[in-house]
């Protein structure tokens, strides 16, 4: 059995995770898992799939919106805006790679890096790739979302 509380609006409070899992398996459409093994064969399926990923940030704020208390809503909002702001650099450090393939497809970045690892000539991008991962994935030291009382 399913309960909301009275103020929550249930529509909106029953389609945030629906959308949000929706989401992610929508993007799973372009990940190929072997060669040839993909449900789109796109150029465009790197940009693709983060644009499917910036997508996210209206579950959060729809759970927010939907419990209708007003801190709620704050808290959604200051977490989506820590995602969209952590997306720019994610979206910068996923062109740094695609100029040095020169290509959007993944089987074309996976054989770029027959000779050597990308993460060894571009070591510091790919420490900014993990501190903005872990930043828009709410880890810590970036959890703000939970981090209310030291906030206030």
């Amino acid at each position: 059995r399913t309960y909301f509380p009275s103020s929550a609006n249930f529509f909106i409070s029953l389609m945030a995770p629906v959308i949000t899992f929706t989401l992610s398996l929508v993007a799973w459409a372009v990940i190929p898992f072997d060669y040839g093994m993909v449900l789109s064969d796109s150029n465009v399926r790197i940009l693709y799939l983060f644009a499917i990923s910036s997508l996210g940030v209206y579950g959060i704020i729809m759970a927010g919106w939907s419990s209708n208390p007003k801190y709620a809503f704050l808290g959604a909002l200051r977490s989506a805006a820590q995602m969209v702001s952590y997306e720019v650099s994610i979206g910068l450090i996923i062109i740094t790679v695609l100029i040095c393939v020169g290509s959007c497809n993944f089987s074309e970045i996976v054989i770029a890096q027959k000779q050597i690892w990308f993460g060894i000539p571009l070591f510091p991008v790919l420490i900014m790739f993990f501190i903005s991962r872990s930043a828009e994935t709410n880890r810590a030291p970036f959890d703000l979302p939970e981090a209310e009382a030291e906030l206030v």
